[in-house]
C-alpha cells in the first residue's frame, strides 16, 4: 500500500508546482513535504518529481498524481450526503480546441467543487488520451467505447468552409477548383487537422495539395479569415455572425461537414462525475447540432 500522506504531498507538489506552495496548502514544513516525497521515491525505487522552477512530474510521477486525485473523486462520492468538508478535486479532460472556444465552458461553470486540468487535442486524438490512462474523461469524434469507459453521444459540430469576400473574389474569381485550391493559401489548426484536406477533396473531386498557415487557436482561426490571410473550415457556431454581417463568406456551402462528437468517462470515475457528464450533455444539446 501506498502512504496516503505520501501520496498526496506528490499530488499537492506537481498540482502546484512548488514545494513551499505545496506545504502551505497541506499545513505542514517544506521539509516534511521533502521528507514525505523523497521517502515515497525511495519506496518506489525511481524519481517522482523533477526538481526544477516549477516542479514538475516525471512519468511515474504524473501516474501515481492522476492514481492521487482518482482516490479523491471516489473518496467524495463515498463521502456524499455526510457532514464532511471537501476539498475540491482536480479533474483532467482532453478537449478540442473548437469545442472549448464554444459549447463547453458554460458546463464546467455548472460544476461546484471540482478544479479542471484541460488538455486540448484534436477530436481524433483525443480519445488517445484516455486510452493511455491520462485523463478521466474526453470530447472526442470516437464513439465506440474505449475500454474501461462510458460513451455518450453528444451531438456534432458542423464546420464551414469560410474566407473574407476580397479573398474569396481574389483567390476563387471563377469558383473553387481544384487548382485555385493548390493556388490560395489554407488555414489549418496544426498537423493533426484534417479538416481542410477532406473539404478540399470533397470540393475539387479529388486529392488536392494545400498551402496553408498553422494557427493553433479557434479564435485566431477566425480572425485571420476575416482578414483575409487564407480559407479554412470554421465552426458555424464561432462564425454565425460573421457570415450574417459579411465578414465573411462561406465556400461552397452546399458541402458541409459534421462532425460527430462524443463525450467518454473512465468507468471507474463516472458515477463521482455524474453531475459533470449531466452538464456537458445540457451544454451540448444546447451548442451542438
Amino acid at each position: 500500500m501506498i502512504d496516503s500522506a505520501q501520496l498526496l504531498a506528490l499530488a499537492e507538489v506537481i498540482r502546484t508546482g512548488s514545494f513551499d506552495v505545496a506545504a502551505t496548502r497541506l499545513g505542514i514544513t517544506q521539509s516534511a513535504v521533502s521528507q514525505r516525497i523523497r521517502a515515497l521515491e525511495d519506496r518506489l525505487g525511481t524519481a517522482l518529481v523533477i526538481r526544477s522552477q516549477p516542479c514538475a512530474p516525471t512519468e511515474a510521477g504524473a501516474r501515481l498524481a492522476r492514481h492521487a486525485e482518482t482516490l479523491r473523486l471516489l473518496e467524495r462520492e463515498a463521502l456524499a450526503g455526510l457532514d464532511a468538508d471537501h476539498d475540491a478535486v482536480t479533474v483532467r479532460i482532453a478537449v478540442n480546441a473548437d469545442s472549448l472556444a464554444t459549447w463547453l465552458l458554460p458546463a464546467l461553470a455548472e460544476v461546484d467543487g471540482v478544479l479542471f486540468d484541460l488538455v486540448v487535442d484534436d477530436q481524433d486524438h483525443s480519445a488517445d488520451w484516455l486510452r493511455r490512462g491520462e485523463v478521466q474523461a474526453a470530447v472526442t469524434a470516437h464513439g465506440a467505447p474505449i475500454a474501461g469507459c462510458d460513451s455518450h453521444a453528444l451531438g456534432r459540430m458542423p464546420y464551414v468552409a469560410t474566407a473574407s469576400p476580397g479573398f474569396a473574389a481574389r483567390r476563387f474569381p471563377d469558383g473553387v477548383s481544384a487548382a485555385a485550391l493548390e493556388e490560395a493559401p489554407a488555414l489549418t489548426f496544426n498537423r493533426k487537422d484534417r479538416l481542410q484536406a477532406l473539404w478540399a477533396e470533397r470540393a475539387a473531386g479529388r486529392p488536392v495539395s494545400l498551402r496553408t498557415h498553422y494557427i493553433a487557436s479557434s479564435q485566431a482561426f477566425v480572425t485571420a479569415s476575416e482578414l483575409g490571410l487564407g480559407w479554412g473550415m470554421n465552426p458555424e457556431p464561432l462564425v454565425r455572425d460573421a457570415l450574417a454581417e459579411g465578414r465573411l463568406v462561406a465556400l461552397c456551402p452546399e458541402i458541409a461537414i459534421d462532425t460527430p462528437l462524443h463525450w467518454q468517462v473512465a468507468r471507474l470515475t463516472a458515477r463521482a462525475l455524474a453531475p459533470l457528464t449531466a452538464a456537458i450533455r445540457r451544454a451540448a444539446s444546447r451548442g451542438l447540432v
